[in-house]
């Protein structure tokens, strides 16, 4: 593989994103605004905002805008959530009908305070989604529930198309990535998913610290969890308060694990400096049989 760059300087010439613009990023914002919705896109400052929406495609965040978890590298606001929005899965479901979309991503923050993890909302907002948009594919990337299973199969009886937990880091850097998370609990919620018959996916996030042997050793649990579709990105730092860049991993390399993670048996591999969980995540679904339609309408 190529070697990473250094940190020092400007960023690589590889690491550019899209400004915001144009009609369809327009109307998505106005839609999402109008319903009082969070997105990820917003709240994680995600560099790819602008294409996505511009794309008509917005990966809505349930549960408020306020995480109960500090991760190392997360720009979502953290501290204790004030209020619980129950109304929040009909607006939801609402917003993906006007946006005409085949494909949806729905994500949330964190709710330990909550006893049951905002399981019951998350239930109720697949369930509206499919509602309004029968033949829609719906992804959800969750949290772990505490590695409640019993929670976890409350969301998967709602019956999302692809099941999404990120692994995050590799598992030395697990702790200063994800401090009230963890690794092996990670690796279990999605082997319960695919015990469930749940389409999984999950994602790394590269050049935050680990090593080249550490991420192989990470693809090789992730497909033992029974993980079909992968996603690699490079870690951006959202301000000075989170975790540092400690390389960034060229094209070349991302390419090669690309390579390596479709021997490891993966059928779908997103690889690539702006790569994110929900990056153009209809195409990623497409392969998966029986998800062979998940395009956009508009």
């Amino acid at each position: 593989m190529t070697d990473c760059l250094p940190t020092t300087g400007r960023k690589p010439t590889w690491i550019r994103s899209k400004l915001p613009g144009g009609p369809v990023y327009a109307e998505v914002r106005g839609i999402v605004d109008h319903h009082k919705l969070h997105t990820v896109c917003q709240s994680a400052e995600c560099p790819n905002m602008g294409e996505c929406w511009a794309r008509g495609t917005a990966t809505f965040m349930i549960l408020g805008n306020v995480c109960t978890r500090a991760c190392g590298f997360c720009a979502v606001a953290t501290g204790l959530p004030t209020e619980l929005d129950l109304d929040e899965p009909r607006r939801v479901a609402e917003a993906v009908s006007l946006m005409k979309l085949r494909h949806c991503v729905i994500t949330s923050v964190n709710r330990d305070e909550l006893k049951d993890g905002g399981a019951a909302v998350w239930a109720d907002t697949i369930r509206r989604v499919k509602a309004v948009a029968p033949e829609l594919t719906l992804e959800t990337l969750t949290g772990d529930f505490k590695g409640n299973r019993d929670l976890l199969l409350q969301v998967l009886e709602a019956k999302p198309d692809i099941y999404n937990h990120n692994l995050e880091t590799v598992e030395r850097m697990s702790r200063a990535v994800r401090p009230q998370a963890s690794y092996e609990r990670s690796l279990r919620v999605l082997s319960w998913a695919r015990d469930a018959g749940s389409v999984t996916k999950s994602g790394l996030m590269l050049g935050i610290g680990e090593r080249k042997p550490e991420i192989a050793e990470s693809l090789s649990k992730l497909r033992d969890a029974g993980v079909r579709i992968l996603t690699l990105g490079q870690y951006l730092q959202p301000g000075k308060q989170y975790l540092p860049v400690d390389r960034w991993v060229t094209p070349d390399e991302f390419a090669e694990w690309k390579r390596i993670a479709h021997e490891l048996g993966f059928e779908s591999v997103a690889s690539g400096p702006m790569v994110r969980s929900s990056y153009h995540a209809d195409e990623s679904a497409k392969i998966i049989p029986g998800l062979e339609s998940t395009t956009l309408k508009r």
